[in-house]
């Protein structure tokens, strides 16, 4: 058996990978029953699942733009958290070098409240 080689990888939303999952599903159960492994996977994604996908890319896309935030992985937490306080925000970015202002904090919890259903 031959390894797999990683020819592309992006960091995405729950939501993005959830919608992902519910297609490879739909195609799955039309051959055979899910493995324990896809059912898990749905299951995690189905738990933590917050905004529809399209209001996750938006989320992420608006995120980069603010200069505390910058990359995708970092509004990709955030777009996955929806933090509603502070000490949420703070929390993603405690293994980060970056120390936030409190004005950037509220940045980033006002572009969140935006999406937030």
């Amino acid at each position: 058996m031959g390894f797999k080689k990683v020819l592309d990888f992006e960091y995405i939303t729950i939501s993005e990978a959830k919608e992902v999952m519910d297609k490879i599903v739909e195609e799955r159960k039309a051959i055979s029953e899910l493995t324990f492994e896809t059912r898990r996977a749905l299951k995690h994604l189905t738990l933590f699942y917050r905004i529809p996908a399209e209001k996750a890319k938006e989320l992420v896309s608006e995120l980069e733009k603010l200069p505390q935030v910058g990359r995708r992985d970092l509004a990709v937490k955030i777009a996955d958290i929806l933090p509603r306080v502070r000490d949420e925000v703070r929390l993603i970015y405690a293994k980060e070098r970056t120390t936030l202002t409190t004005e950037q904090i509220d940045e980033i919890l006002e572009v969140v409240k935006k999406y937030r259903t």
